[in-house]
């Protein structure tokens, strides 16, 4: 089978020839695409935004830092200058419904001008409603109809008076009214007892007068109230005449700008008409109020009612707008109603109604962020009924949990029309499609951004456009070949496998600036890759300090890591820390001890709730893998412990089961393992070693260990072979490896791991599995297989020892028993 030989140095790091740049500095390199790096999603994005029906919406699906928002603005920066022209929106008073205000929709750009037009219009208004009730001309008319209503109050009287005096009757005007009094002749009348002198016929036809006038009189006081009624109401006529000749101009002016918007034209005669309607109380109330805005409507009329309230402005260019809302409350979203206080009350009119992102964006782009909007109250469900409806209907939360029973103000609906774009994880994403049913209907594109691409020549020229493009945009120096050559193998790093590239722009973006940094206080007049280098050894010194502590408490011996000489049932796993921006490995100590039981493996970890499932998942293997290979031809009868030495936190992952099973081989075997090498890797039931994460960090972080004790040459690391590809080590690590300090081996199951940590051969898996005992003699498999069978015996004839003893007692009792009978 033979021994695995340590990997070449060349297979530790993939580099870049900066000689197949075809370029001196990036300022040679044109802007890239998004479609070049991320053409699935970007199909997806253009499909979404091209379908023209309800409830294809876009969710875009990508990690944190991988240019999601930059894509998407660039792609809809050039959607936006296309298609129908987006409306300006207005809301004005309804005079009708002064708690439901009307909505009007205008061509883009003319919201502005109407807005303003009538705001002049109002400006204009007060001066001449004043100068219509204040001319000579209507106080001399309305003088006039007062006289003439006094007049003929006046002549109604006299005829009254006439009428009575034929019958004797005199009428009086008192202080307190009208009196009829009988009368002596034409200047006087009668006293109380001149009356009573006269004849009782006398006395009563005189009194018979005096009651017939009295309902004369009283039938004619209630005649002058509604004499002076229809006095009022003609008033109220002329002052309407006044002003709809006085005003009408003022609004024929106004229509020609408009003579093609009819709806504007329909409430422009409908101002009129109101003003004219109103007449001398609408000059009232604003003397009332002032020459102040008036901000509230409490019932009286005032001329702001004729104001516009713009809600919504869009450019005259036809532009399509585009809104970023990054705090979306469910107000910040579907808009809102202001208050002000009048008089102790919250009062409300149409004037402060205000837009929300979804009105902004109509008929245009909204782009969200996915985490953002479901974490505020209520606002994914007001989302999602705008976009089943189709409509925005502005709604506060106070009103949706009920918490207001004032009467408020419901204006008009607004009809939605554009395309929604959430980013978020991919997490966030099938959590919704598991859990929503509306999702799928409302978000019907994702977009799934590439975590990382394949590093090929196509692909690494255009990464290098990408890095050309972020530090131009970045205001950046320019990078010399071997600058972008650097990047270029950093972003395999951050992918963890040197044949992609991750597409994770923000830490890029970040190398880039510090280079630049590094370029500035250098005075470079481009960025070297002794640029990139200082910046990416900036950033590992800053994240180092926990790391640092980990290595000195290694080589203070508080952490027991044993790095040369020999141990049984004691291994080097790996273990992979994850802290910020910080990701580094630090060696922990694996052990093993078996005794007699039942084949029974015990995860300690696991016993104690410090070992996460895939962990214990992984100890499940491996016991099925010892189970498997050698519980065919003897029964188990072991009991093993496994366990992390000094973990005091949670272990998870199935990356040390290589580790673990190792050392459990060793303790049935009796084979002392080599401490100058660690291992990495997971096993399946057939001992295969599989793949695992954080391979460069875990070697880089054995490495670092056996530096600072000294290497000796002996030292290494045993990984999955199905991790080659992902190498890119640090220099240090490859030069150690070059002068053959240090080594780094590749396994593919755990017979070629076993040989390399005891220095035997394993002896062949298919011969156990055939039940021949001609295994290879002082193999590891044959050790292994020893020892089981010691374990064996040792148990078989412990139960034949117990079986004795039982029957012994047995018999003593009997005789026992006999001798008392």
């Amino acid at each position: 089978m033979g021994r695995p030989t340590p990997l070449a140095p060349q297979s530790l790091y993939t580099a870049c020839d900066p000689a197949s740049l075809p370029f001196n500095d990036s300022t040679e390199l044109p802007e890239i695409d998004a479609a070049l790096i991320h053409t699935r999603a970007v199909e997806a994005m253009r499909m979404g935004l091209d379908i023209p029906h309800s409830g294809y919406n876009l969710f875009v699906l990508g990690e944190t830092g991988s240019g999601r928002h930059a894509i998407i603005n660039q792609l809809l920066e050039r959607e936006r200058r296309s298609g129908e022209p987006p409306a300006d929106w207005c809301y004005v008073y309804n005079f009708a419904d002064a708690a439901r205000p009307d909505l009007m929709r205008l061509p883009c750009g003319r919201g502005a001008h109407l807005r303003d037009d009538m705001q002049s219009f109002v400006e204009e208004l007060l001066p001449a409603i004043t100068a219509v009730f204040q001319s000579d001309e209507y106080r001399s008319r309305i003088e006039a109809m007062q006289e003439e209503q006094k007049q003929r109050e006046e002549a109604a009287l006299h005829a009254l008076g006439h009428e009575s005096a034929e019958l004797g009757v005199a009428l009086l005007r008192t202080p307190h009214g009208f009196a009829f009094v009988p009368m002596k002749n034409e200047d006087s009348t009668l006293s109380q007892e001149e009356f009573e002198q006269l004849p009782e016929e006398r006395q009563r036809e005189l009194a018979a007068h005096i009651k017939t006038m009295h309902e004369r009189m009283h039938k004619l006081m209630n005649e002058f109230p509604r004499w002076r009624r229809e006095l009022q109401s003609r008033i109220k006529e002329a002052g309407s005449e006044a002003l709809r000749i006085t005003v009408t101009h003022l609004v024929e002016d106004l229509k020609p700008a408009y003579g093609d918007l009819p709806e504007v034209i329909a409430w422009l005669d409908a101002v009129l008409q109101d003003i004219v309607e109103s007449g001398e109380s609408l000059r009232e109330s604003s003397q009332s109020e002032g020459d102040t805005e008036t901000t509230t409507y409490s019932g009286s009329i005032s001329v702001q009612r004729y104001l516009v309230n713009l809600l919504v402005e869009n450019p005259a260019d036809g532009t399509r707008p585009v809104v970023y809302e990054d705090h979306p409350t469910l107000q910040n979203l579907v808009g809102r109603i202001e208050h002000v206080v009048h008089m102790g009350t919250l009062m409300s009119n149409f004037t402060l109604i205000r837009a929300g992102a979804l009105q902004r964006a109509n008929g245009g782009f909204l782009v969200l962020d996915a985490i953002k909007v479901l974490s505020q109250p209520y606002a994914w469900d007001g989302l999602k009924r705008c976009l089943r409806a189709g409509r925005i209907r502005i709604e506060s939360l106070s009103d949706i949990i009920g918490l207001t029973s004032t009467v408020q103000l419901e204006p008009e609906a607004m009809p939605l029309d554009l395309k929604v774009v959430l980013i978020g994880e991919r997490l966030v994403y099938y959590l919704l499609c598991q859990y929503d049913p509306d999702f799928p209907q409302l978000f019907k594109i994702n977009a799934d951004m590439e975590s990382e691409i394949e590093r090929n020549a196509e692909n690494t020229a255009a990464y290098a456009r990408l890095i050309a493009t972020m530090a131009q945009r970045g205001g950046l120096r320019p990078l010399s070949a071997a600058a972008v050559a650097r990047t270029i193998e950093h972003a395999a790093r951050l992918a963890s496998d040197a044949q992609r590239l991750t597409t994770q722009t923000q830490p890029l973006g970040d190398l880039l600036r510090e280079a630049d940094h590094f370029a500035a206080t250098r005075q470079a007049p481009r960025i070297e890759r002794e640029h990139i280098e200082s910046a990416l050894e900036a950033h590992r010194r800053r994240n180092d300090r926990i790391r640092e502590r980990f290595l000195d408490h290694i080589l203070r011996g508080q952490l027991l890591v044993d790095t040369a000489g020999e141990h049984v049932g004691q291994v080097n796993g790996l273990a992979v820390v994850l802290l910020g921006e910080s990701t580094f490995a630090h060696p922990v100590r694996i052990t093993a001890t078996v005794r007699v039981g039942d084949g029974e493996v015990v995860d300690i970890e696991r016993e104690v709730r410090l070992g996460g499932p895939i962990h214990s998942k992984g100890v499940l293997i491996l016991s099925s893998f010892v189970a498997a290979r050698f519980g065919l031809t003897l029964p188990l009868s072991l009991k093993a412990s496994l366990v992390f030495e000094q973990s005091y936190g949670g272990v998870e992952g199935d990356s040390a089961s290589l580790a673990e099973l190792a050392a459990l081989l060793s303790a049935l075997a009796g084979v002392p393992l080599r401490q100058s090498l660690a291992v990495t890797g997971s096993v399946n039931q057939f001992g295969v070693v599989q793949p695992v994460g954080g391979i460069n960090e875990k070697i880089e972080g054995y490495f670092d260990v056996c530096a600072a004790r000294g290497l000796s040459g002996e030292q290494g690391v045993l990984i999955p072979r199905a991790n080659v590809c992902d190498l890119m080590l640090r220099p240090e690590v490859v030069e150690a490896v070059e002068a053959g300090r240090f080594h780094v081996w590749a396994v593919a199951d755990v017979d070629e791991a076993l040989e390399l940590l005891t220095g035997l051969a394993a002896g062949k898996p298919e011969e156990i599995g055939e039940m021949k005992a001609e295994l290879p003699a002082g193999s590891m498999n044959a050790r292994v297989v020893e020892g089981l069978r010691k374990l064996a015996k040792m148990r078989k004839e412990f139960s034949r020892a117990q079986s004795a003893d039982h029957d012994r007692t047995g018999d003593a009792e009997h005789r026992a028993e006999d001798g008392e009978r």
